[in-house]
């Protein structure tokens, strides 16, 4: 089964010391030996550019775009025009969700991805998507 890699996995394996940090480290770590078929999307690499940028850590926002970017090279999928749309009409579906969440689940629908591995318990509710909590890695 593939699974969709969210943006606070790599920013979790990335950050200080928190509870999330060592379940991120081994799934990015199952992700690199090939345990774990692992798909993102052009949407996370963004966000992780933005948020980073927010609080004006622009140094990590390169290393954590680097290193994420590297490790899914082969396995990111794109947002085009297709994605948008249905991410718009999830938006309607799902209120609780981010627009930008909304993208990822556009993306997921579209190339088939069943899963998504996250520590956004937003995803709990989404119908025919498997929701992986990051917390049980």
């Amino acid at each position: 089964m593939r699974v969709f890699i969210d943006t606070n996995v790599p920013m979790y394996m990335a950050g200080g010391e928190h509870p999330l940090r060592k379940p991120a480290n081994a799934v990015l770590t199952a992700v690199a030996s090939g345990s774990m078929e692992a798909v993102t999307d052009t949407e996370v690499l963004q966000e992780i550019l933005h948020r980073y940028g927010a609080v004006g850590r622009r140094d990590m926002a390169f290393k954590v775009f680097d290193y994420f970017a590297d490790l899914m090279r082969d396995f990111v999928l794109p947002v085009t025009m297709a994605e948008m749309k249905l991410a718009r009409s999830l938006a309607e579906r799902y209120a609780a969700l981010s627009p930008r969440d909304c993208v990822h689940l556009g993306v997921m629908k579209l190339a088939g991805v069943g899963a998504i591995l996250t520590a956004d318990q937003g995803f709990a509710v989404v119908d025919g998507i498997k929701f992986l909590n990051l917390s049980n890695y």
